[in-house]
């Protein structure tokens, strides 16, 4: 068997011809016949080369790996009791689901309460990321979920100021973060993300002092890639502008017969690349101290799906500088732009990746390190899988990372808002109504929440909030079948392992043997 779909994906927008007869180790069809147009990658890559690399069409739309790994959270069950009760009353009209308790807080010194456990992880510079900001930001604020802004934003800012090599205005980034602060209700909070360029600008300097942002992550990685991040620019003078700015732009736009063959049409986008950073700990451990020294008073880590090496660096720097939180991301995860082999073929798998996160924080506990907080990322969309994340990563995860949902609920949410101001409501949709309060179920909630302001909220925000109390109702649903009426009472042993592979990869119970102890105990009696 194999676990990759090869040479043809939605992704790409390539097909076999011959659909029903593929090479499965290959993705060719079984019959590839001289006079085909091409419409495989293979084909495709023959007319378009480079081009092929990338999820089409960019900036409209985002992307995660079709790879089916051999374990996922789909392998583990929920366990539920029929006895007792954590964190409540063990009454039956008093432990009812909607008395669960999903409220999380993440920090050291300084704490942030999260009225939803859901940090949505960095959405940068990919136009599908700027075009749905501020129905994403202002969704986050008013549901009190966290949200980092991500990596390159004041470097592609068209109006960003700089002045010896230093960022002193950006009004995109400046937007960014009012979008938040503007609906901030008491939780939650809007962090801002640095990768190599981002730190040589001085842009989490800039945002701390000038924005009035108190929260800040460095980057390493992310699930979906394991190079810097890239977006496509669509006119040669954007190409030249970024180049100027130190951004690896490809193809280079300062040659003339680069230049040429733009002007005629033999291809219509650059690359712009970020680089690679150089992780030490003496280097990153300066950067805390920077930071700190600059008033930040939250600092986060994003790693992504490195090797198990990279894992132990990430789990012990963060624990010696005392971080906030610790963001995981395993492979597999979404993006706005990352080659799609890349992203299908590269890293260590989400439930792989969180088996050996609590392996390496188990060791640090044991011997009396501190340890942060931490959030896990990769895949991650329904409140099934994030109650089996809290389980099987307790005691340590505190919040759930997202990044490719919240962003669907936030567009889903602008189109349907985009077709009432039109009179054109489509859809399933349509069945429910004409305006906002008749097709957004959790509408008259937010409007008497915000009052005399929810005419200028975001469509797009009621979105995202309702997509957040469906997760949050959901999880409590799974508390209250569990008898765990807060996150601190979810334990490992709240999940079983349907298979002997998915048990040996996590440490958790295989279902057969699950509770054999207490069974025992019982009918011995």
């Amino acid at each position: 068997m194999t676990y990759s779909k090869l040479n043809r994906s939605a992704a790409t927008l390539t097909k076999c011809r011959t659909p029903d007869s593929i090479v499965p180790f290959s993705g060719l069809c079984a019959t590839c016949l001289d006079g085909c147009p091409g419409f495989c990658e293979v084909g495709k890559a023959a007319y378009r080369s480079k081009e092929t690399l990338y999820p089409q069409p960019f900036g409209t739309t985002t992307s995660a790996s079709e790879k089916d790994y051999p374990v996922d959270y789909s392998h583990f069950n929920i366990m539920g009791t029929a006895v007792g009760a954590h964190g409540i009353e063990a009454d039956s009209d008093k432990a009812i689901f909607p008395a669960a308790n999903i409220e999380t807080e993440i920090g050291n010194e300084h704490k942030i309460k999260l009225k939803n456990p859901i940090i949505v992880a960095g959405m940068g510079s990919t136009n599908v990321a700027a075009n749905n900001w501020d129905h994403l930001a202002s969704g986050c604020a008013i549901s009190g979920a966290a949200i980092v802004i991500g990596e390159n934003i004041c470097g592609m800012d068209p109006n960003v100021e700089i002045k010896n090599g230093r960022v002193v205005h950006s009004p995109a980034l400046e937007k960014r973060v009012r979008d938040f602060q503007d609906w901030y209700q008491g939780y939650g909070c809007i962090a801002v993300q640095a990768n190599v360029e981002d730190t040589r600008l001085g842009v989490q300097e800039y945002a701390i002092e000038k924005l009035g942002v108190t929260a800040v992550e460095l980057k390493w990685g992310q699930g979906a890639k394991d190079i810097g991040g890239e977006v496509k620019l669509n006119s040669l003078e954007r190409a030249l502008e970024l180049h100027s700015r130190g951004y690896i732009v490809l193809p280079d736009p300062t040659d003339a017969g680069v230049q040429r063959a733009y002007k005629s049409g033999s291809f219509k986008e650059f690359e712009r690349h970020s680089r690679v950073g150089m992780v030490t700990r003496e280097s990153f451990m300066a950067r805390v101290e920077e930071l700190r020294q600059a008033g930040a008073k939250n600092i986060f880590l994003k790693t992504g799906a490195y090797r198990a090496v990279d894992l132990a660096r990430a789990v012990k720097f963060a624990s010696d500088a005392k971080l906030d939180l610790l963001t995981v991301d395993g492979a597999g995860g979404g993006t706005g732009m990352s080659p799609w082999r890349m992203m299908n073929e590269w890293g260590v798998p989400t439930i792989y990746i969180q088996s050996l996160l609590i392996k390496y924080l188990d060791q640090l506990k044991e011997k009396g390190a501190y340890i942060p907080p931490v959030a896990i990322a990769g895949g991650i969309t329904l409140e099934d899988q994030m109650f089996k994340a809290f389980a099987m990563g307790s005691p340590y995860i505190k919040v759930i990372a997202m990044a490719r949902s919240p962003l669907t609920a936030a567009m889903v949410g602008k189109t349907i808002g985009n077709q009432i101001k039109e009179g054109k409501v489509s859809g399933d949709a349509a069945k429910y109504g004409t305006n906002v309060e008749q097709i957004f179920a959790q509408a008259c909630n937010v409007k008497n929440m915000l009052g005399d302001r929810y005419s200028d909220l975001p469509v797009g925000a009621i979105g995202v909030y309702s997509y957040f109390e469906r997760l949050g109702m959901g999880l409590k649903q799974f508390m209250c079948g569990a008898r765990k009426f807060s996150l601190d009472y979810i334990t490992r042993d709240d999940v079983v392992a349907l298979t002997k592979e998915a048990a040996e990869i996590s440490g958790i119970r295989y279902i057969m043997e699950h509770d054999e102890e207490e069974a025992q105990a019982i009918l011995n009696s």
